[in-house]
């Protein structure tokens, strides 16, 4: 009877902590302002590599807006955040400044990595943000280490693991998961399912296509979430992060999004016709948001009007400090660079 209680009163936390959640007109003009930003910037980003303004990969994060800012209405500060290569929004959420992660594009020394990441590796251990990782998933065992160690601290912060349809199939996540159950991570592991991985479905790559359900063979709470709603994920996260703040361990939220350009750069989305794009622009985030706004007369449409002029203002400012910036000196090669000192090869 006690444990049963027990139970009602940590399942009554993790509700009343969603349910605390407060989406008032602040709340709608900030995600209203952030997913305008980032929609703007990576437009800008898309531009800037046609034009040959950097090279390396680019992978855009349009149309998935809405899972960074629920995530910010969820979580505290000293949270963590790991992620994969599609990286550029997380930053600017996060309050990087928009000139650091375009000169970082840029690969100018003034970039958040001082240059040496590019699009694909954008980090701010200031704001916890513990890098976007190229080998597809990697990024899953080293945030389950991240929350390894704010257990062993015996601080109440949560990692939240993001990653993508595609690297779900990777063998690591089943070893992480396995490991993060047993120890009870404070760890929420973020599925940002856009369908299609690099360019093949979920349908074509797995007999399950209710990701959510990954996490069944470990007992690992999970559900699956509307992506393209802020409200959804703002909900979710902030009851997975209450569970994992009471010492109850990860949860795996499948969360439903959409991109709408390729993959990167370089793909010509032959597996998907233009229909099906049209169908999931008509569930924009941004437009729902506004929408709202409207509804409700929290902004005139000469303060919109506003936003979207400070918004071009601020990713042009971007572009010109990015232009304007220095590339890394040739000494840069020797630092940053983890080395041990006795290591025999290694000469003066």
């Amino acid at each position: 009877m006690a444990s049963e209680v027990a139970t009602k009163k940590k399942t009554t936390a993790k509700a009343s902590a969603a349910e605390g959640l407060v989406f008032d007109q602040a709340t709608y003009i900030k995600w209203y302002k952030e997913m305008l930003l980032m929609r703007k910037f990576e437009e800008k980003c898309g531009q800037l590599y046609i034009q040959q303004k950097f090279g390396g990969f680019c992978h855009l994060y349009i149309g998935q807006e809405a899972l960074m800012s629920g995530m910010m209405s969820a979580i505290r500060p000293d949270d963590k955040v790991i992620t994969a290569y599609r990286d550029h929004a997380h930053p600017l959420v996060m309050g990087t400044d928009p000139k650091l992660v375009m000169a970082e594009l840029y690969g100018k020394a003034t970039g958040t990595s001082k240059g040496k990441g590019g699009s694909m590796h954008m980090f701010d251990k200031e704001r916890n943000l513990f890098g976007g990782h190229g080998i597809v998933g990697a990024q899953i065992p080293m945030g389950a280490g991240i929350a390894f160690a704010d257990k062993y601290k015996g601080n109440d912060c949560v990692t939240l693991t993001y990653f993508g349809d595609g690297a779900a199939r990777q063998g690591a996540l089943y070893e992480t998961f396995n490991m993060a159950m047993t120890w009870k991570l404070p760890a929420i592991f973020i599925i940002e399912n856009n369908q299609y991985a690099m360019g093949t479905s979920v349908e074509r790559t797995s007999n399950v296509t209710d990701l959510s359900k990954l996490g069944a063979s470990f007992e690992m709470p999970s559900e699956s979430v509307d992506g393209m709603r802020p409200e959804a994920v703002a909900q979710a996260i902030a009851r997975a992060a209450a569970r994992a703040r009471a010492g109850e361990g990860p949860t795996l939220l499948d969360i439903q999004t959409y991109r709408y350009k390729g993959h990167s750069m370089s793909d010509p989305q032959k597996y998907r016709t233009k229909e099906e794009v049209a169908e999931y622009q008509e569930q924009d985030p941004i437009e729902h948001v506004l929408r709202v706004i409207r509804q409700n007369k929290w902004m005139s449409e000469s303060e919109i009007e506003a936003v979207e002029a400070d918004v071009k203002r601020v990713v042009e400012e971007a572009v010109k400090f990015a232009e304007e910036s220095p590339l890394p000196t040739a000494d840069e090669l020797y630092k940053d660079v983890y080395m041990q000192e006795d290591y025999p090869y290694v000469k003066d």
